[in-house]
């Protein structure tokens, strides 16, 4: 693979970035989200990414894309979110292989916090009812949620797609609301150390991993006006600046499809207003030096094998 690359992402003016992103690294694979990156699938794709690429630390690497003076088969690892996993699993395989690595926290869930996904997940994970009655709850748009079987654990995949896909866009107060909801309907306490505390992060700083700003509740930003979204991205940063006492100068856009969870023509400019150095996207591609550094791309193939997984890299690359 590492000619291939060599060739489709040279050295200089015509180089590409490859920025991986990923969210958890279990311990053990879960049988609900069996797609999911655990340790040893985790320390099998860092093998991989040290062998073909030249894994540089995100902010160095935009830096000299834009430069025009990127070292050939470039590429940066990235996480978003904020989970404890990634101090307790992902650190010491990243410290084992040598590689850096930029950590994009959403700040109101350190030390004790939950997302609203994460609520829902274990909701129905953790739910011993045969049947989720979720009836009289509304998904925003008006539409009853319905009736949801738990029998098995198709049963839950199926529930979880259907009602994540169905709550995500809520604006924040009234989405966390309802998956409050949906849990107390589930009859379940969800877990509340899913998520770093402020120790952690600042222990992966110390390991000189990177830390990036990714808002304070992780909101969907196109659906925020100005004000409110400036504050969220700037309240996420101030806190993580003081937390690290250093300059916090990545962001990650939450979710991060360009159109449908941030603005190209509104929040770009934003995130460089409020003083940032680049941001991150998760639009499918590879970084091209003309491409604005406040909308890097992101991807990760989900193939299993080595040879789909770095085909699926050298594909992107011509995104």
């Amino acid at each position: 693979m590492k000619p291939l690359f060599s060739l489709l992402s040279p050295a200089g003016a015509r180089a590409r970035l490859t920025v991986l992103i990923f969210h958890r690294v279990l311990r053990e694979p879960d049988p609900l989200f069996p797609d999911e990156v655990d340790a040893a699938r985790f320390d099998e794709l860092l093998g991989w990414a040290k062998s073909w690429f030249n894994v540089l630390p995100l902010d160095t690497a935009i830096r000299q894309l834009h430069e025009g003076n990127l070292p050939a088969r470039a590429a940066a690892l990235s996480f978003d979110d904020g989970y404890a996993d990634n101090h307790d699993v992902a650190l010491p395989l990243l410290q084992k292989h040598g590689l850096p690595c930029s950590f994009f926290v959403a700040t109101g869930f350190l030390d004790g916090g939950r997302m609203w996904n994460d609520t829902l997940i274990e909701a129905v994970r953790l739910s011993t009812l045969p049947t989720l009655d979720l009836r009289g709850l509304s998904d925003g748009e008006g539409e009853d949620l319905g009736l949801h079987t738990l029998g098995d654990t198709g049963n839950r995949r199926a529930a979880l797609s259907r009602l994540i896909e169905r709550v995500k866009y809520l604006p924040p107060e009234p989405r966390l609301a309802c998956v409050d909801a949906i849990a107390a309907r589930a009859e379940v306490n969800p877990p509340g150390d899913l998520m770093m505390t402020s120790e952690q992060v600042k222990a992966l700083h110390r390991a000189g991993m990177q830390v990036g700003a990714h808002t304070v509740s992780h909101p969907i930003l196109a659906t925020l006006d100005a004000n409110r979204a400036a504050d969220e991205i700037a309240r996420s940063r101030d806190m993580l600046q003081s937390l690290l006492g250093a300059t916090v100068g990545l962001f990650a856009y939450p979710n991060g499809k360009p159109g449908t969870d941030y603005l190209p023509d509104v929040h770009p400019a934003l995130v460089r207003e409020l003083g940032f150095d680049a941001a991150v996207s998760t639009r499918w591609a590879a970084a091209r030096r003309a491409d604005d550094v406040f909308q890097i791309p992101r991807f990760t193939p989900w193939d299993r094998a080595g040879l789909k997984f770095g085909l699926r890299l050298v594909r992107n690359l011509f995104n």
